[in-house]
């Protein structure tokens, strides 16, 4: 089986962290290349663990991806964008306000 999986690597204090967002998988490490060979071996280990328990396919479905022969590739993004959502300062005031996010949102 053959498995596309989009990584996000961050720096978190005094080391980095790797994600798998669709999977929801991550891991962490001294440098990013520790981090990204750890979190593939948490990525093996979970796609083992649903393999033994049946439920593989329906995980991956679940959470995107498309299956092509003997490849699993997740979902294509359309559009990716960093966005600032800011909230009213009604809502830290104590009081019920709702805000107009759309307003803040840097689409």
């Amino acid at each position: 089986m053959y498995l596309s999986v989009r990584i996000e690597i961050f720096k978190e204090d005094d080391a980095y962290v790797a994600l798998a967002p669709e999977l929801n998988v991550s891991s962490f490490g001294s440098d990013i290349d520790d981090a990204r060979r750890s979190l593939k071996e948490a990525i093996e280990a979970f796609l083992e663990e649903c393999e033994e328990m049946g439920s593989l396919e329906g995980v991956l479905e679940e959470s995107g991806f498309s299956k092509t022969g003997d490849s699993w590739q997740p979902r294509k993004t359309v559009v990716w964008s960093d966005s600032q959502i800011a909230s009213d300062e009604a809502i830290f005031r104590g009081k019920r306000i709702i805000p107009d996010l759309s307003k803040n949102l840097d689409l």
